[in-house]
């Protein structure tokens, strides 16, 4: 008389976990029949049919994500769930399980294959505007300033200091360091004497910090 019973649904919980080359789902129903039981497989579904207790069955098609390979996906029954194992087209993360209704249309926009590699042109609000010719000028007028004042200063003694010998190394270290930063010399032969003096400029007098 129990054959003669209508099937009822049941609802099932669903978990899911990833690895780098697999998408592992776990359904969670406690004595599902295996011999009834049938999950099948295609290149972005998962079709699950369960065969529950008291006459129930549970039934869901899953549109997964991403592609996988059907041929090498899994299934495996025990008594507290069902374990459902994808193997991925591509080893890459996946950030749903389903796919939505979004990715279909982000999928359907083509690209053009006349596109370079080079950086996009920027979009404007006037036509005719060509955005990746201006940026190419102000990289050139960028390219083209010279420094000035300190900054150009500092430029030349750190050119110098680059391609000098080590005595002309030494003599700028030597004669920097021990005349408190108002002497720079390259002259070793005379910087090497003895102790560089402290030469303030014209009109100021050099006076030591006190503690």
């Amino acid at each position: 008389m129990g054959d003669n019973q209508e099937k009822r649904s049941a609802p099932v919980k669903y978990d899911w976990y990833q690895t780098e080359a697999t998408v592992v789902i776990t359904i969670l129903a406690k004595n599902v029949n295996s011999d009834t039981t049938a999950i099948n497989f295609t290149n972005d579904t998962v079709s699950v049919n369960l065969s529950l207790p008291d006459n129930c069955t549970h039934a869901r098609e899953i549109r997964v994500a991403h592609d996988v390979n059907p041929d090498q996906c899994t299934f495996k029954v025990t008594q507290t769930k069902v374990e459902v194992k994808l193997k991925k087209a591509e080893g890459i993360r996946w950030e749903h399980l389903e796919r939505s209704e979004d990715d279909k249309i982000l999928k359907q926009i083509p690209q053009d294959p006349s596109a370079s590699s080079g950086p996009p042109s920027y979009p404007t609000s006037k036509p005719g505007k060509d955005w990746t010719a201006i940026e190419r000028d102000i990289n050139k007028q960028e390219s083209s300033e010279k420094p000035v004042g300190e900054e150009a200063l500092n430029m030349l003694f750190q050119d110098i200091y680059g391609k000098g010998s080590d005595d002309v190394k030494r003599a700028m270290v030597k004669s920097y360091m021990e005349s408190g930063g108002t002497v720079l010399s390259t002259n070793w032969n005379e910087i090497g004497k003895g102790h560089v003096d402290v030469k303030p400029p014209d009109g100021m007098e050099w006076k030591k910090w006190d503690s």
